[in-house]
């Protein structure tokens, strides 16, 4: 999963330099494509991952409902980038990528450090866990 983040991350990358050379169709093209593997990503974590590391821990109130919430911030940014960069609107986007890179550098950072080591520890063998990572991983960035 931490793989996946690079990936997602560099999507994001080609976004910012397509807005900041100002061709805002490739940086439509580049957040659309950075929103969706970002969804794909969450949508592993939500409806596999986190669920395999509640039910074998008993912990639901923990790291996976910060996680949750902090998913939620995160839709919210990237549908305002999307929205700016749609727009061709430079001020909007730039204002929505900056709270959008802090706050995925964060969240990935307590994933990477915390979270993910915790789920290797516990769901790491899970076969449907291993499958649905190894799908994402399958699919790439865009």
């Amino acid at each position: 999963m931490a793989a996946h983040h690079t990936q997602c991350d560099d999507v994001f990358a080609r976004a910012e330099a397509a807005a900041e050379r100002g061709d805002w169709a490739a940086c439509a093209q580049s957040a659309t494509a950075f929103r969706d593997d970002v969804l794909a990503h969450f949508a592993v974590e939500e409806g596999t991952i986190f669920p395999a590391f509640e039910a074998a821990t008993g912990m639901t109130e923990g790291p996976t409902r910060v996680m949750r919430g902090e998913h939620v911030q995160m839709r919210d940014l990237m549908a305002a980038l999307v929205a700016a960069a749609d727009a061709s609107d430079a001020e909007a986007f730039s204002d929505a990528a900056e709270t959008l890179l802090i706050l995925m550098q964060q969240h990935n950072m307590k994933e990477e450090n915390i979270l993910y080591p915790m789920c290797d520890q516990t769901v790491g063998n899970d076969p449907v866990v291993g499958a649905a990572i190894e799908a994402l991983g399958q699919k790439g960035a865009s």
